[in-house]
């Protein structure tokens, strides 16, 4: 190979390598430092926890209320945009619900020998069973145990507390009744279920209920 030729290729080489653009090291772009991300604002963290407060109260409701709330109210309220006929059926939506609470918190369930639970409406005098036959009435305990007590209203105005808060922290509901709130009436939303949501919480941990009626799970000793 002649040294013209060599000479050549050296040339070339050189070229295409100055040509090359220079390589940016990307170590640069991972050594900046990283913008902190904000603290939460005071309002921000109050709704989180209110939330948050909101969910666990939800437990103290019947599964079959606070479902129906759910699927309902959206179609009820038309995902929040009310006129006057919608505004309306809500609230008559909204006053069964919380009747249901109310008389939920009444019913009880007792298990025969057999170990069939049956659920019946508590009265003054024992409960009255809802699909137990007569027949049969020698295999349940003594249901004069199971009669209305003073436990058990207070259980009742505590539910349907607890679901009026759910209800003031869905967003349909509050856009339905409270399209364009004024400030005042703004903070008396975001405050008010939040204090009385707090208190049936610390009632119901104080006064827990002995009833495992319709919409509530039976424990092992039911």
């Amino acid at each position: 190979m002649s040294e013209a030729s060599l000479r050549r290729r050296a040339v070339i080489s050189k070229q295409t390598s100055q040509s090359e653009p220079p390589t940016i090291s990307s170590t640069t772009e991972s050594e900046r430092p990283k913008p902190q991300p904000r603290p939460p604002t005071l309002s921000q963290r109050a709704i989180s926890q209110t939330l948050a407060s909101t969910a666990n109260l939800a437990n103290l409701l019947p599964t079959g209320t606070l479902l129906a709330f759910q699927l309902l109210v959206p179609t009820f309220t038309n995902n929040g945009s009310c006129d006057a006929a919608t505004r309306s059926m809500t609230l008559l939506l909204l006053l069964l619900l919380a009747l249901s609470c109310f008389l939920a918190s009444f019913t009880d369930s007792v298990k025969s020998s057999d170990g069939q639970v049956y659920y019946g409406f508590a009265t003054f005098k024992g409960m009255f069973l809802f699909d137990y036959p007569d027949s049969k009435e020698s295999d349940l305990p003594d249901l004069s145990k199971y009669r209305i007590k003073f436990m058990d209203g207070v259980h009742a105005v505590l539910s349907v507390l607890v679901f009026g808060v759910v209800a003031l922290r869905d967003k349909n509901v509050l856009n339905c009744f409270y399209p364009t709130p004024k400030h005042e009436t703004e903070e008396v939303l975001n405050i008010a279920p939040v204090g009385v949501g707090l208190v049936c919480s610390l009632l119901f941990v104080v006064f827990p209920t002995r009833r495992h009626g319709i919409g509530y799970p039976v424990t092992a000793g039911k």
